[in-house]
Formats: C-alpha cells, sequence, structure tokens
C-alpha cells in the first residue's frame, strides 16, 4: 500500500512539473510591446469591408470599357432604372441597407461607373476574375450576384437610378 502511494505521488509531482514547463513557453511568446505604426495601418486596411473599400480605377471586367456621366441625371432614364431595380434586383438589394446584396446607395462614390456596369451586365466572370468582385461575395457569405440577363441600355438605366440615391 506504501508502495502505491509513493508511486501515485511521484506520479502527480512529475505531472505538476510537465504541466509547468508549457505555461512557460506560452509566456515567452507574449510581449507588451506596441507593434509598430504600419502594421497597425495594414491592419486596419484589412479590417475595411469590402463593399465600404473606395477603388475609384478598377472599371471591372465586362463590355464597358469606358463611360462618361453627364452633370445632370436624367430623371427619365433613373425612373426607368428605379422600375428595372425594383422588378429585378430587390429580391437580394436594398436602396440603402445590407441585405443579401450591398446596397447601391452611394455606390458611385465607391466604384467606377464601367465597374457597375460590368457588375450588372457579367457578374459571373467579375466574381472569377476581380478582386473586389471576389471579397465582396466573401463578405455576403458566398451569395453570388445573378445575371438578370439586362441590356446595356436597361443597365444603364439602372446606373442612372443609382445616381439618385443619396
Amino acid at each position: 500500500m506504501k508502495q502505491a502511494f509513493n508511486i501515485l505521488i511521484a506520479l502527480s509531482v512529475s505531472l505538476l512539473i510537465s504541466c509547468g514547463g508549457k505555461e512557460d513557453k506560452k509566456k515567452e511568446n507574449f510581449s507588451y510591446e506596441k507593434t509598430a505604426p504600419t502594421e497597425q495601418a495594414a491592419s486596419t486596411a484589412e479590417s475595411v469591408p469590402a463593399s465600404k473599400k473606395i477603388d475609384l480605377s478598377d472599371k471591372g471586367i465586362g463590355p464597358i470599357k469606358s463611360l462618361e456621366l453627364a452633370a445632370e441625371i436624367d430623371q427619365a432614364m433613373a425612373t426607368q432604372g428605379e422600375e428595372i431595380y425594383k422588378k429585378m434586383c430587390t429580391a437580394c438589394h436594398r436602396p440603402d441597407k445590407k441585405f443579401i446584396g450591398p446596397p447601391p446607395v452611394g455606390i458611385l462614390d465607391r466604384r467606377t461607373p464601367e465597374w457597375v456596369m460590368n457588375m450588372i451586365l457579367n457578374p459571373e466572370e467579375m466574381i472569377q476574375k476581380n478582386p473586389l468582385a471576389k471579397e465582396l461575395l466573401a463578405e455576403f457569405n458566398g451569395a453570388p450576384m445573378a445575371n438578370q440577363n439586362l441590356t446595356e441600355a436597361e443597365a444603364r438605366a439602372v446606373l442612372e437610378y443609382f445616381r439618385t440615391l443619396k
């Protein structure tokens, strides 16, 4: 009995010693030093969701290579675009709040008109090849934008409607 008790004590002591060593290793990796400012800036930039990122140079992938917007909003075209948007887009998008897809309000402050048009007209290829579209796909839980097979004129009308959203 005494021998079993001594073995039990020896096992307990060795267990305590082995656990103590692992604790010291964890403390060695911990540091109270501040990270460099560049590292902090990089982590902050990475934490901005794709829907909030501003990229006014990317034109996307698709048929629209260049698009000039008039200073004045074409109200007739915007009305037509609103009708198309309500019919084809509201299953996944709300004008001013996050839903299945991102809200279009202020989109032209964050994206080029060409990018928006190419995303409407060519969502499959955009999601496969455009880095920002890939990030949006990840942000919105892998829900890809459906191709609504709009014509360029219909997509342009939807873009004009987006210009009215404030």
